[in-house]
């Protein structure tokens, strides 16, 4: 079996199509397709049902894509391994970010992974919850930052770091706040508060807009839910102009030159308790690289919250 012709097979099952999978193996379509139909005939099965939408893979294509994902990975894994022999961690390295952390962190994580992994190539993927498990499950990804992941026998998992969503609000419009322990005065408000105030969040399903919704279902409350965006500058904007409020990490303001038209309030009674987590196929063999790429993910994003 020719690795690059399974290589082809795999991109189009993958993709959905002989025209994006060409694009993006940058190899003309028709030599594509001629690829992909001398490996059906070495195996003598059909292993794509080809329409005008596309190519399906056939329960005989089922079986070889997921087989196939393993052979290229552990060949490259092979590859990669050669090449730490020589003393150089190389290979590629492709991790999704949340869009709340991914203006915060992009440029610290290049340059960290710059230093600690000359030798690796590092590609960087925005997107909310559900592209990033997809892209685990069809090998785009090798790891990805995710919020409040759901347990799977397909991932492995290891928590960033915890921390409660507050109320942001634009700074002349924020609700009253109430005194907390000692009698001093904090910046604090009720879920129940929140759930009567004019909320700016993302459409489901987002992992905030999914957790904000089940909290507030524990004390009998919706949220009151006026605009539905799915962009964290964008509801951010929005909140600024007094459109609204949002209920979000409070570090996301550092995507902001100035956090000063805005006002944060801590969630009590309950609060909401957001977990970020590192996530990676439990399906496929971890190299080295990704193992160090883990750690530089670790240690940027922890000093990204924590400053």
């Amino acid at each position: 079996m020719d690795l690059k012709q399974l290589e082809y097979f795999v991109r189009v099952a993958e993709l959905g199509s002989f025209t994006r999978a060409s694009i993006s193996l940058n190899i003309a379509q028709p030599a594509l397709s001629r690829q992909v139909r001398l490996l059906e005939v070495e195996l003598r099965q059909n292993l794509l049902t080809r329409n005008g939408r596309g190519a399906v893979p056939t329960e005989a294509g089922k079986l070889l894509l997921e087989h196939g994902r393993g052979i290229l990975h552990q060949v490259a894994l092979t590859i990669e391994e050669l090449g730490a022999a020589r003393g150089a961690l190389a290979g590629k390295v492709s991790i999704g970010l949340p869009p709340s952390l991914s203006k915060l962190i992009t440029v610290p994580l290049a340059k960290a992974f710059r230093d600690q992994l000359p030798k690796a190539q590092l590609t960087l993927t925005e997107g909310f919850s559900l592209l990033m498990h997809e892209g685990l499950r069809v090998g785009n990804l090798d790891m990805a930052v995710l919020y409040n992941p759901e347990q799977s026998s397909d991932l492995e998992m290891s928590t960033l770091h915890e921390d409660e969503l507050a109320l942001i609000s634009p700074a002349s419009n924020g609700p009253q706040t109430q005194g907390r322990a000692g009698g001093r005065q904090a910046p604090s408000v009720s879920l129940g508060s929140v759930a009567e105030l004019p909320l700016i969040l993302p459409s489901r399903p987002n992992a905030f807009r999914i957790l904000i919704e089940g909290e507030m279902m524990t004390i009998g409350k919706r949220p009151n839910v006026i605009l539905e965006v799915d962009g964290l500058n964008a509801i951010l904007n929005l909140v600024k102009e007094g459109m609204g409020h949002a209920i979000l990490p409070s570090y996301t303001l550092s995507n902001f030159d100035s956090a000063s038209p805005f006002s944060v309030k801590t969630i009590h009674s309950p609060s909401i308790k957001s977990q970020l987590m590192l996530v990676w196929s439990s399906r496929r063999p971890t190299t080295q690289t990704q193992k160090t790429a883990m750690e530089v993910v670790r240690q940027v994003v922890l000093k990204a919250i924590e400053a």
